[in-house]
């Protein structure tokens, strides 16, 4: 919505210059200023507009990057938009879609409020995660063991425990506060977690 808003603007910026420079003169002759205030509104608006698009772009490639290192195999990642949002009554917090064959796919869909946190992290010093980043790192893990091919859900949980240390590092966090997330997350996290997900085998994170 906001990257068609943005052509729309940046089109009728290009049709405002055009229009002046065919008809530079009046009908009496007389020169006629360049609308500068009309174009750079548009231009402006234009860039406001495309600038969260360009952001969310920018985003997905850095963690279909960390996504790629974790499951081994070439990944995209898909950042929820807020379109797409408003219209989500999904409880998940990202998800991959599996082939016909019950096999992963080797793109995952994260919601907005995750990436959202995710973005938030990647800005910070990495040293005091709040609780939503902490949870946002591990969906992101959780997903890339689905694209390396885990299908069971407990079983991907617990392979992404033991690799969320790797994904902090990934994104940008020392050794020690790569191991402090993920030893939070097991300790904070993993306990409420339903049946489904939690196993009693998995030993905690390295």
């Amino acid at each position: 919505m906001l990257t068609w808003g943005a052509l729309i603007a940046a089109l009728l910026a290009v049709v405002v210059g055009v229009r002046w420079a065919l008809t530079r003169v009046d009908t009496l002759g007389r020169s006629r200023p360049f609308p500068v205030a009309s174009v750079a509104v548009l231009a402006l608006g234009a860039v406001a507009l495309a600038t969260p698009g360009v952001l969310r772009i920018r985003l997905e490639h850095r963690l279909g990057a960390v996504t790629t290192a974790l499951a081994g195999v070439p990944t995209t990642v898909h950042c929820q938009s807020f379109g797409q949002s408003m219209v989500d009554a999904g409880n998940e917090l990202g998800f991959v879609r599996w082939g016909a064959n019950g096999t992963p796919g080797h793109a995952t869909l994260i919601k907005r409020d995750q990436c959202n946190d995710l973005s938030a992290y990647l800005r910070s010093d990495h040293r005091s995660p709040s609780e939503q980043q902490v949870i946002a790192v591990h969906v992101l893990t959780h997903e890339a063991m689905h694209m390396a091919g885990l299908t069971v859900e407990s079983a991907a949980e617990c392979a992404a425990v033991h690799q969320d240390a790797r994904t902090a590092q990934l994104l940008g966090a020392t050794p020690d506060e790569a191991r402090a997330l993920a030893e939070r997350y097991w300790r904070t996290v993993y306990p409420r977690l339903t049946d489904e997900y939690r196993s009693a085998d998995c030993t905690p994170p390295d």
